[in-house]
Order: structure tokens, then C-alpha cells, then sequence
């Protein structure tokens, strides 16, 4: 159902596949493959993204859109399992700060049952978005397929 919903959310582009709650995705122009999901539960448009783009050298790249604005200054901290992660974070969108943490996180996110991002929203309440992660390792491969040999 969640797969559903992202593939009629989303503009027309190459479904690569659906694995659990996460779906695989290539973008032609700009050349773009990524793995994207949805909260568990919550409302509005929130996701998790795992994305590569070929042309820029780019794989791998963590990108989380909040289900609410959080406060200036709030910390954006994305737990999987054990592992904490500080993200670098906008009003309503983080990503993690280097290529690195982009590389530990994927690495967290192949071996986590769930993972959740939590910070404060502007009306000084705390929230986090959970997302299950059943089937992410299997759609990050399917992006990097879709996009491997190609940019």
C-alpha cells in the first residue's frame, strides 16, 4: 500500500522495483536512481531517499524530507539500531554532513530493522519519523543498478 501511494505521489519515471516499504527509482534527466520510503504512519510528505547521480559522481546520498518544520537551531538526529547520526538540516529536510556518514549510514540501514529521525518541531514539541526497513538494502542495490554504467 505505502508503494502505492509513492508511485502516484511521485512524476512519471522508470520503477525499478518495490521491496517491502521501499521502492527503487531512476529519474532519466537528470540522470538520477534512487530508493525512497515513507513514514510508518504520520501524514503529509515525508520520506527517506538513498540516491545516486552518475553524471556528478555522486552515490549513496542520504536525503530526509521531516513530516514537520523543526526549530531553528534543533538538532536532526537519525538513529538506526545502536547508531546515532547528526544530519545537516534545513527547515524541513536533512541529509548527512560527508560521503562518509552517507556510507555509514547506507551500512547501518543494511543491517537495521527501523530507523528514526528525530528533532523539535517550531512549536517546541519533540517528533520523530520511523521508518521500517525491510527491503531498503534491496532497493538502494536496485538503484545503483539502474544507474550503474551510465552519466
Amino acid at each position: 500500500m505505502i508503494a502505492l501511494a509513492l508511485l502516484l505521489a511521485m512524476p512519471p519515471r522508470d520503477v525499478l522495483g518495490i521491496f517491502g516499504s521501499w521502492g527503487a527509482f531512476r529519474d532519466a534527466s537528470p540522470l538520477r536512481c534512487f530508493a525512497i520510503a515513507k513514514p510508518v504512519g504520520g501524514s503529509g510528505q515525508p520520506f527517506a531517499s538513498i540516491a545516486g547521480w552518475p553524471g556528478q559522481g555522486v552515490r549513496n546520498q542520504l536525503h530526509i524530507r521531516l513530516s514537520r518544520v523543526r526549530a531553528p537551531n534543533a538538532r536532526v538526529t537519525l538513529a538506526i539500531g545502536e547508531r546515532r547520526f547528526d544530519l545537516r538540516a534545513g527547515d524541513a529536510d536533512a541529509w548527512a554532513p560527508d560521503a562518509r556518514t552517507d556510507a555509514a549510514v547506507v551500512a547501518a540501514i543494511r543491517d537495521g530493522r527501523s530507523m528514526s529521525v528525530e528533532t523539535i518541531a517550531t512549536n517546541g514539541a519533540a517528533f520523530a519519523d520511523t521508518y521500517a526497513l525491510k527491503g531498503a538494502a534491496t532497493a538502494i542495490d536496485a538503484a545503483a543498478l539502474g544507474c550503474a554504467g551510465r552519466g
